[in-house]
């Protein structure tokens, strides 16, 4: 299987990007000069990186990205017009820097937009980031329920 053409794969990538994070997030995301990995079985985009940073990775499984932390951080700066953030409650601000899991009763703010199993930034109340996760609810759920865990913690700012 071919690999696309450089300007038609970073299309696609930006593409992708701004139907999961929001209109316009591919170009922050992805400027002209990242470099696009492509399996070697399938052909098929799998890694993003710029200047040897890993960004994010497409999954295979559902075609979305998985954000780093490095590639979050870019989006953190735009936040403005993401529609995938959360903001927790100080009191856990540790705890999902460390990577540990965010519960709904620490949620302040969660966009409307996030659906489960989505892609969100994790942001304390400075809106400074924390963590990537998987959404787990619904973000009016997150912001409504009391009890269970919103967001599964991929990666935090203070893990090793």
């Amino acid at each position: 299987m071919g690999h696309l053409n450089e300007e038609d794969a970073i299309q696609r990538i930006r593409s992708i990007a701004d139907y999961q994070f929001g209109k316009d997030i591919g170009k922050i995301l992805f400027p002209d000069d990242v470099q696009i990995v492509y399996s070697k079985r399938t052909g098929r985009i799998r890694h993003v990186f710029l200047e040897d940073i890993l960004l994010a990775t497409l999954r295979p499984k559902d075609g979305f990205f998985s954000l780093t932390i490095e590639g979050a951080k870019r989006l953190v700066e735009k936040s403005e017009l993401l529609k995938c953030k959360v903001r927790v409650s100080e009191d856990a601000v540790s705890f999902v820097a460390e990577g540990r899991n965010l519960f709904a009763k620490h949620v302040e703010i969660a966009d409307k937009e996030i659906r489960p199993n989505e892609e969100v930034l994790i942001l304390d109340g400075n809106g400074v980031l924390l963590a990537v996760g998987k959404a787990i609810l619904t973000g009016e759920e997150m912001k409504r329920f009391n009890t269970g865990i919103a967001v599964r913690t991929r990666k935090g700012i203070k893990e090793t």
